[in-house]
């Protein structure tokens, strides 16, 4: 939509909701919200806002990869405009005053778009879709954790005191008592969701200690990442008012589950709105297989932008403490113990549950990525494996165990490059070495503890 388009839309909702100020917001590779906070007179009247596109190569830790590693850089870190989104404006339900926050695209002054923004991402893999007619369907589950406040980041989380002034200590999966015992909290989550509009499904208790989880109902996969990132967004602020922590960690705690974001896609046909992955008679399509046989085949590949941190591994590991997390790509029918499980639903429904990404993960990416890998089968005609019956685990792990080769098998495959772009590749490849690197100058209490005076 040009700004032309969106100007008249920005002002009307602005006057209906007496908007005073504009928190104008872009999300960084790794999920971070960054942007600028305008007056709103300011915003509608004053030409767009600017940012260096360097945000998309920064680390979490604020850092930047080394230059040998960004030889592909513009290092005249070039200005961005920001443009709206009007499908993507929001309250702040949380603000004293009126106040908007706006999810932007990110275009250079020359009108190109900025590749390497996840949203961007995402959207080419979209436009791949659409020009062969077709238009994909997402929904997504989010687990997270509630957490005592930690501000000395050497001592272990904790589960935070509920309503009974006690912590859990034991598994309470899909315990409604459990859920309870925040009340408060998610009294005041849903009411901050629904000012926002975010369309929320259902919230239930997950395995672990403290541990939760909030479906989406299923839509456009562009408008759900939007969502889960003001969600994220949104469930913090709201934790921190109610004195505890929320965290979307992959694994925060030793001794719990993980937590992850199970993605389910299905693929409607442009025109007549049918779900191409069932046939006439009800039953599972080639294009439904085709697309699990890119899966099966690209995600181990793609793996650092499902699973994006050191952390992120600790949830895929198979220990008694790891949950459902899977640790292959194998398929089955309602089948758990598999990455890509396939619930059983009426033929207008048939869809693949995406098990692999963590909670921590950049939702535009997670969506971008399994896209680009099920597209892949489509147009390669990729057949999968026979799908599993009873236990995948007993065949072990047959994903990268760490980031290292994880980004190896990335920078290895050419066909998702080209897909999710080049300078995007590069620089997120960039991006996650130097993090990596700066994990390792961390020496943990483990390695004091067992080597300090053993070795």
């Amino acid at each position: 939509m040009s700004n032309r388009q969106e100007q008249p839309l920005l002002n009307d909702w602005f006057q209906n909701h007496g908007i005073t100020e504009v928190e104008c917001l872009v999300s960084d590779l790794t999920g971070i919200l960054k942007g600028k906070i305008m007056p709103a007179g300011k915003y509608l009247n004053g030409g767009r806002p600017r940012l260096p596109d360097s945000i998309f190569i920064q680390t979490v830790t604020g850092g930047y990869p080394d230059d040998e590693d960004i030889r592909f850089w513009n290092p005249a870190e070039r200005d961005m405009e920001l443009v709206p989104d009007a499908n993507a404006i929001y309250l702040v339900p949380w603000a004293e005053d009126p106040t908007a926050q706006i999810i932007h695209d990110c275009f250079y002054l020359t009108g190109e778009p900025v590749e390497l923004a996840p949203r961007y991402v995402l959207k080419r893999v979209l436009e791949l879709y659409a020009a062969r007619g077709w238009t994909p369907v997402i929904a997504p589950e989010v687990e997270f954790y509630l957490v005592k406040t930690n501000t000395d980041s050497d001592y272990p989380l904790e589960p935070p005191i509920g309503r009974t002034g006690r912590q859990e200590s034991s598994r309470q999966s899909f315990s409604i008592d459990a859920v309870n015992e925040f009340d408060p909290l998610f009294e005041e989550m849903y009411d901050y969701c629904e000012a926002m509009n975010l369309d929320l499904d259902t919230l239930i208790h997950e395995e672990g200690a403290g541990q939760m989880e909030v479906n989406f109902q299923h839509g456009d996969p562009l408008t759900l990442a939007d969502q889960v990132v003001m969600f994220k967004r949104t469930l913090r602020e709201t934790a921190l008012r109610h004195g505890m922590y929320a965290t979307f960690m992959a694994k925060p705690m030793a001794n719990e589950p993980g937590s992850s974001m199970h993605i389910h896609q299905s693929l409607l046909d442009t025109k007549d709105g049918h779900n191409v992955f069932a046939d006439a008679d009800g039953q599972p399509s080639k294009l439904f297989h085709h697309f699990i046989g890119g899966l099966q085949r690209y995600l181990p590949s793609v793996m650092p932008l499902l699973a994006p941190n050191v952390n992120s591994y600790r949830r895929l590991m198979r220990t008694e403490t790891s949950g459902s997390a899977p640790i292959n790509v194998e398929w089955g029918m309602d089948n758990r113990t598999v990455g890509l499980r396939v619930p059983v639903s009426p033929p207008e429904a048939t869809r693949v549950e995406n098990r692999l990404a963590g909670a921590d993960a950049n939702p535009y990416l997670v969506m971008a990525a399994s896209l680009a890998c099920g597209y892949l089968g489509l147009m390669g005609r990729l057949e999968p494996r026979p799908p599993m019956v009873g236990s995948a685990w007993s065949g072990g792990n047959k994903l990268p165990d760490d980031i290292g080769p994880a980004l190896d098998l990335l920078h290895d495959c050419q066909p998702l490059a080209d897909i999710l772009g080049e300078r995007f590749t590069h620089s997120y490849l960039a991006v996650k070495r130097a993090e990596h690197r700066a994990y390792f100058q961390v020496i943990s209490s483990w390695e004091r503890e067992h080597l300090l005076l053993r070795v």
